[in-house]
């Protein structure tokens, strides 16, 4: 079983969508020189309407494929970078359908993402989302089959429920080794819905997308309860001496667990402060004291 040190942040790829690899080469380096050695994309990061649409060479013209295709071009100008880091994308959705992991698909979306990547091989391929059409025991055998051919050394699954982890997990015989979820301090489900719990039961590794909240967190708040969660932050920011978005960051961080937040801030500054959350260290009285803000009363 392939094993990796993910770190204790990542660099996600969804908003890469400036064609300009010399602004690509930026970010990318400002996320490695922090430590964020993951670097997480996916085939269908880009896509957009045709105002929205990321327009680059190796991405079809609605977009998929953006987000991959800068990628590849500043591995490429720099391709001593791949050595750096751990190169992860995913595969499955593709609008309209919305979902596709049958074996077909797969096996195009994999090749795909290798060109516009310009890489022979990912250590980290994952499932975008549960196509409900496709078998778990076909959908095993071709991961496991990317596996044996070299072009995938990892495998893990994106907004999966616990229940279709085990499912799927029954059937592989390489283990899965991610799951990535949104969790935030927004988005807390995950801590009771049983997320978290069948990550400790099978070994894996959570990659926390939006771990800001899709940025609500520090955005004017739109309801009573996101200003009370944005009032304990500020407290407990100035309590520590640092930003609410680092301590939204250290909450993740001090899960047992081993969340992996990973951060999509495009902005360098911003990436080096988001790197720094892993030194706060809050107490538990302080964790759940934001926990209680956001889940609106008490804990049973």
């Amino acid at each position: 079983m392939t094993s990796f040190d993910f770190g204790k942040m990542a660099f996600g790829c969804w908003r890469l969508t400036e064609p300009n690899t010399a602004s690509v080469e930026q970010r990318l380096n400002a996320a490695l020189d922090a430590g964020l050695c993951l670097i997480d994309t996916a085939d269908i990061y880009g896509y957009g309407d045709s105002n929205n649409a990321i327009s680059v060479d190796g991405a079809e013209a609605d977009g998929f494929g953006g987000a991959e295709a800068l990628l590849g071009d500043c591995l490429a100008a720099q391709p001593h970078l791949r050595d750096r880091m751990i190169l992860a994308t995913k595969g499955g959705i593709r609008p309209p359908l919305p979902y596709d992991s049958s074996r077909a698909y797969l096996t195009a979306a994999l090749e795909a993402s290798l060109r516009r990547l310009r890489t022979d091989y990912v250590d980290l391929y994952q499932i975008h989302r549960p196509d409900l059409l496709t078998d778990y025991l076909d959908l095993a055998q071709t991961l496991d089959g990317f596996v044996q051919s070299g072009k995938v050394r990892a495998l893990g699954v994106s907004n999966f429920m616990p229940s279709q982890i085990r499912a799927l997990a029954a059937h592989l015989k390489t283990p899965l080794l991610t799951h990535q979820p949104e969790i935030s301090l927004w988005a807390t489900a995950p801590f009771e819905d049983g997320t978290l719990d069948i990550c400790a039961e099978l070994s894996l590794t959570p990659l926390a997308w939006s771990p800001l909240g899709q940025g609500s967190l520090l955005q004017p708040p739109q309801s009573t309860q996101m200003k009370t969660v944005q009032l304990a932050l500020q407290s407990c920011a100035e309590k520590y001496g640092v930003t609410p978005a680092q301590i939204a960051l250290a909450f993740l961080l001090a899960h047992p667990i081993g969340i992996v937040p990973i951060i999509g801030t495009q902005n360098p500054q911003r990436i080096a402060e988001s790197a720094r959350s892993v030194d706060i260290t809050l107490s538990r009285e302080d964790w759940y004291r934001l926990y209680v803000a956001r889940r609106g009363e008490a804990m049973p």
